[in-house]
């Protein structure tokens, strides 16, 4: 081979070149990685406890809440501030409800007083048929430990095996019944963030018993 090929000069060109490459390639890979690492999702239900209700009680006509059901978002000011569970006090971190539709705005309605009481803002993202929206933000976003939803009665049992958990084990035949209004499902995580098989619990409410008097049942 001539001498040309293995010149110093040539070498020490195709250094300089592959050095200034690497160093372009550096420069334009390296924030795009911090970027994702910085967006990679974190284990949004790691060691939380999620409680899941129905909308308050509704009338004959209209979007909003019956007298009874008025009466009840009421007394949920007191009761989702002093539910203990399992020996642990219960207070929302995080408040969840259906955005309001042209059929309903019970769910939103349902949570707004005991909103104004924490003084935590009502998540109204999403519509009682995004599930799937529901689950994503649970499972990658960072809203505390304790976490209260309100969604549509009929896509309950849904929300339930969504979020890891088996409607039958607290839902007579898996269905949320049309008639109840008083009872709160907990599902709960461990500290990955993922379902405690098993710990589907079922309370029914009484507002007429102190909270410390609340107990609640695994299966109806």
């Amino acid at each position: 081979m001539s001498h040309e090929s293995f010149s110093p000069n040539r070498v020490n060109r195709s250094r300089l070149l592959a050095f200034a490459l690497a160093f372009l390639i550096t420069s334009l890979v390296t924030p795009v990685s911090i970027s994702a690492a910085l967006e990679t999702p974190t284990a949004g239900l790691a060691d939380a406890t999620v409680l899941i209700i129905r909308h308050a009680e509704k009338p004959d006509n209209g979007t909003g809440l019956s007298p009874a059901g008025e009466a009840r978002a009421q007394a949920y000011v007191g009761y989702f501030q002093h539910l203990p569970l399992n020996g642990v006090a219960f207070r929302p971190d995080t408040l969840i409800a259906t955005a309001d539709s042209k059929n309903s705005a019970r769910e939103r309605l349902t949570l707004e007083p005991l909103s104004r009481a924490l003084g935590i803002p009502l998540d109204l993202r999403f519509s009682a048929k995004d599930i799937a929206g529901l689950v994503h933000a649970m499972t990658s976003e960072a809203h505390g430990k304790s976490v209260l939803i309100a969604w549509h009665h009929g896509t309950l049992p849904q929300i339930i095996e969504a979020l890891g958990g088996d409607p039958h084990a607290v839902l007579p035949d898996g269905y949320w019944p049309d008639n109840v209004f008083d009872a709160v499902v907990a599902l709960r995580y461990d500290h990955s963030g993922k379902f405690v098989p098993g710990s589907e619990q079922l309370i029914h409410e009484d507002f007429a018993k102190p909270p410390g008097q609340i107990r609640g049942a695994n299966s109806q």
